[in-house]
């Protein structure tokens, strides 16, 4: 009997990295921030896995798309494709399963990580095509990842350590000015490309219209949000600076 595309998806590679992802969340919360609040114990886990997860994801995908001629967005996925979608499903598994247990009220992540993994299994074990577009769309999203997360354990532990705060307030500008160049400029500049050549009904042969549309929808969502969430942070940076300024000066 044959069996369907997405029952093929437990393959010994993603369990390999899913049970990695896994000891990381463990070893992190367990020992890294063990002596952490309540609350900032289990996001700082979050964050450190996601940290373990950016720059090694980058590198997987750069080096699977190294050798695929630029503009084959509907090119079969090769293996090494394939194996730096694994490592990022297996990545937004257990990040997923951390807000269902930590924060299931979180429901703008939980929907993100949901309608991620739904794009990077569809890619990987349904279309088995298309991966040089997401692994690309990946490197711009991951290459933040330094910044955002160091960034973020710094801001929720701020009130209660001056080195944090410091650090915080160091970064904060240079992160937003970084991540708004990749998310506002680079990001929706290489998704135009993408829509493009969906929308010539090039990839109709490899990609059926469901998923190139599915995909995108995700992927423009996932920028608008992302938009929306660094123009919030430039407004509280402003007024933060600006509130210091009038008690410097006052």
């Amino acid at each position: 009997m044959e069996v369907g595309p997405l029952m093929n998806c437990y393959t010994p590679t993603l369990l390999a990295f899913f049970l990695t992802f896994l000891l990381v969340y463990l070893i992190a919360y367990f020992i890294l921030f063990r002596h952490w609040g309540p609350r900032a114990r289990p996001f700082a886990t979050s964050c450190f896995t996601s940290l373990a997860h950016g720059t090694p994801a980058a590198f997987l995908a750069a080096r699977a798309i190294y050798r695929e001629p630029p503009g084959r967005f509907a090119s079969p996925n090769s293996a090494a494709q394939s194996t730096a979608l694994e490592f990022s499903t297996a990545y937004f598994l257990t990040d997923l399963l951390h807000y269902l247990v930590f924060f299931p009220h979180d429901t703008l992540f939980i929907i993100h990580h949901v309608a991620t993994l739904f794009v990077l299994l569809t890619c990987r074990y349904v279309v088995s095509s298309g991966a040089y577009g997401i692994l690309v769309l990946l490197i711009l999203a991951e290459i933040t990842s330094p910044c955002q997360n160091t960034w973020s354990i710094a801001k929720v532990r701020r009130d209660v350590s001056t080195a944090a705060d410091k650090y915080y307030r160091f970064l904060s500008p240079y992160f937003y000015a970084f991540y708004s160049m990749v998310r506002g400029i680079i990001g929706p500049t290489f998704v135009y490309e993408l829509v493009t050549f969906y929308a010539g009904e090039l990839a109709e042969d490899s990609i059926p219209r469901w998923a190139w549309i599915s995909w995108i929808v995700v992927i423009v969502c996932g920028i608008l949000v992302s938009i929306i969430w660094v123009l919030n942070n430039w407004k509280l940076w402003y007024s933060e600076r600006s509130s210091e300024v009038e008690k410097k000066f006052s």
